[in-house]
């Protein structure tokens, strides 16, 4: 993958961090540590965040003296690049294995609104298709 690719796959602390950036907008290593759950150390925060900018996902401006990141992607970039990795990993990239895990009524209840959405979302793919 090229760098700065949001498909980029990342391992659980950097996914987390780059939650805490998405959710916040833009964060200093300081205000990373503390949108963590079990925090590691601020060194460990500061290196995975350079990290995370080396592989061109965060870019930072220099705000006094420290640094301000934010996400070199949209959320949406991101989730879709996440998407892949997890169909990639856990469903051999069938988009319909994943799908059937999502109604498996053991991991969510859907609503009849967010079932009626599915069916929709199924309609306008064969619309597309043809």
């Amino acid at each position: 993958m090229a760098k700065g690719d949001p498909r980029e796959p990342l391992g659980a602390r950097e996914r987390q961090i780059m939650d805490v950036v998405y959710r916040l907008g833009e964060a200093s290593v300081a205000d990373v540590l503390a949108g963590l759950a079990d925090p590691p150390s601020y060194s460990a925060v500061r290196t995975m965040v350079r990290s995370l900018e080396a592989k061109g996902l965060l870019r930072h401006r220099r705000e006094g003296v420290k640094y301000v990141y934010r996400p070199a992607h949209s959320r949406d970039a991101a989730k879709v690049g996440a998407l892949e990795h997890l169909m990639r990993t856990f469903f051999a990239g069938s988009a319909a294995a994943a799908v059937e895990a999502i109604l498996d009524p053991s991991v969510a209840k859907l609503s009849d609104e967010e079932l009626a959405r599915l069916e929709a979302l199924i309609r306008d793919a064969r619309k597309k298709e043809k």
